[in-house]
């Protein structure tokens, strides 16, 4: 393997596996998912990468260099492979590594929020999001008092 892939592959299981443990991970776990769809139909890779993540998020591996470092080696064995066997090209990896980077970048950026509330006094929590879907919201209220 030429030093350009050698680095490619190097590069997209460190930015993976940093990924792993960042609140981001949903979304790099379905960029992988999508990119080794066609040479895993049976989804083996997203179960052996859950598994991977589960491992560095354990107590005993957490703050352990040795078991990121294992598991960035694993993830670049697989992407090499995946090179060598042609399941895909250089140019799809290199679109699914700056999708990932795009991922660390935003996600090592600190957000400010600061939240406003307008229109009167609210008597209960207040939930304010970019987006929520299939919530449903059952309001308790309490029985009147009684005279």
């Amino acid at each position: 393997m030429d030093n350009e892939l050698a680095a490619l592959t190097a590069s997209g299981a460190t930015t993976l596996v940093s990924l792993m443990v960042t609140d981001s991970w949903t979304y790099a776990r379905e960029l992988l998912r999508r990119f080794v769809t066609r040479s895993d139909p049976g989804n083996s890779t997203i179960t052996d990468l859950d598994a991977a993540r589960a491992r560095l998020l354990a107590p005993q591996a957490t703050g352990h260099p040795r078991e990121a470092r294992e598991t960035i080696e694993q993830w670049e064995a697989y992407l090499r492979h995946l090179l060598e066997a042609r399941a895909v090209s250089r140019a799809e990896l290199r679109e699914l590594l700056t999708s990932l980077q795009r991922l660390q970048s935003a996600a090592a950026r600190p957000g400010t929020v600061h939240n406003n509330i307008n229109g009167g006094v609210q008597h209960g929590p207040v939930i304010q999001s970019g987006q929520i879907t299939g919530l449903t919201i059952h309001a308790h209220h309490p029985d009147p008092p009684q005279n």
